[in-house]
């Protein structure tokens, strides 16, 4: 059988690297793929990414099951299209990837089925908007309503960074604008430790992966600006035995509940952004309807079991008859990225130094192109680094010696990943 899997991150490279490990698939295609997907001799690219002719050359292909990684062809409408003429496909439907598509009607949604979430308001006028953000106080978070690849949302620890995001949002309209035009979602600041609570989902059920733990700050010490993520590990601590029934008990369950109950049945990767409090109560951040950022490539080093019969059970709905095997080994991974991200990351720049893939370390592909023989940068997140060993230190020195011998012009990337893991 053959698969096909969208995008052309570091998220869709550890999805094609883990199904090309299935026995019963022949050809793994990556639409549109990356620099990593195209050395890979067990994965081939596929330059299309119009959705209709996708769906022909699949149908023509006869591709056993497709997997959507990023956010955009779910908001657009790809699963629709696909299951319209009887292909299979593995994500939410675009009335179901709302609850990431819209900041408004995810928080909309969790109010209405009593998730627990940071209080908020919705504006769509600026001088509302202004006056709200006077009222609540810094800090506060400001996330533009729509779909902005990882930039629309803003923790702001001032009042002026705070009116700052909403201009920049509602006035100048350069983040995340919506089909029905820019809003803003305002709410409060939840201080604690995140995590990322990833499961499938078969319109019923939903099954837990491994818990992980991102890195959003660019620089040591989660200082910087916000990206879409320096780095991952996993398991996370901060997720306990307990936490995992809490949230699956009080967020994941009332989800998939109430989207079935909306008439709008949930099937896909659901992804919670979560802040535990110091007593260990987990909030919703946000909701995404995808896998993690680099939170997959650390998740996916750690699954021993055959990921396309996994994906296959939860399209088909069957996730009851699944259980998955993980490694008990931590796995960790580092984001190199480019000069200038993430404001203005610079493209061109040759990469050498990589290593040959081993049973311990892969590295993962995000923002590469290969031209005439040579990698180049081609994105703002360009590799992640990512290793298993018996704990994160050494997970940590594994994937840092790597690193060290990877090269391009501007590199950089945080030399504390898993610092979290080590408090204590």
């Amino acid at each position: 059988m053959k698969v096909l899997v969208l995008g052309s991150g570091g998220r869709e490279h550890a999805i094609a690297w883990k199904l090309s490990q299935s026995p019963r698939l022949t050809r793994v295609y990556v639409a549109p793929g990356n620099g990593g997907t195209a050395l890979n001799p067990r994965l081939e690219n596929l330059d299309l990414s119009d959705i209709r002719e996708l769906r022909l050359w699949a149908q023509s292909e006869k591709i056993a099951l497709t997997v959507v990684g990023p956010e955009g062809p779910l908001a657009a409408g790809v699963v629709d299209e696909f299951r319209a003429h009887g292909l299979r496909i593995f994500g939410p439907s675009q009335a179901a990837a709302q609850l990431e598509s819209s900041k408004v009607f995810s928080k909309a949604f969790m109010l209405r089925h009593g998730i627990p979430t940071a209080s908020y308001d919705s504006f769509t006028d600026p001088a509302a908007a202004h006056a709200f953000v006077d009222r609540l106080g810094a800090p506060i978070v400001v996330k533009a309503d729509g779909l902005a690849a990882g930039k629309g949302v803003v923790v702001a620890m001032t009042l002026h960074e705070a009116h700052a995001a909403v201009d920049c949002m509602l006035r100048d309209k350069q983040y995340g604008v919506a089909p029905g035009g820019a809003r803003v979602v305002i709410e409060e600041f939840l201080a604690g430790e995140e995590a990322s609570f990833i499961v499938l989902c078969d319109g019923k059920r939903a099954l837990a992966l491994a818990t992980s733990q991102d890195h959003k700050r660019l620089k040591d010490g989660d200082e910087g600006p916000n990206t879409g993520g320096m780095g991952a590990y996993s398991p996370a601590p901060v997720v306990t035995a307990d936490v995992h029934a809490r949230v699956m008990r009080e967020i994941i369950l009332p989800t998939l509940r109430g989207m079935e109950k909306e008439g709008i049945p949930y099937t896909g990767f659901l992804y919670a952004g979560l802040m535990m409090d110091a007593k260990g109560q987990p909030r919703t951040l946000e909701f995404n309807c995808r896998l993690g950022d680099p939170e997959t490539q650390a998740i996916l080093m750690r699954l021993k079991s055959d990921f396309f019969e996994l994906l296959s059970a939860a399209t088909d709905g069957r996730l009851d008859q699944m259980e998955p095997q993980w490694d008990r080994r931590t796995a960790l991974g580092v984001v190199l990225a480019a000069h200038g991200y993430p404001e203005d990351p610079r493209r061109g720049d040759i990469i050498t130094g990589l290593p040959a893939e081993a049973d311990d370390a892969v590295v993962f592909h995000a923002g590469t192109t290969l031209r005439d023989g040579a990698l180049h940068v081609a994105g703002g997140r360009v590799l992640c680094v990512t290793a298993l060993a018996d704990n994160v230190r050494q997970a940590q020195q594994r994937v840092y010696e790597l690193a060290r011998g990877i090269h391009f012009d501007g590199a950089q990337y945080r030399r504390d990943i898993g610092f979290r893991a080590l408090k204590g």
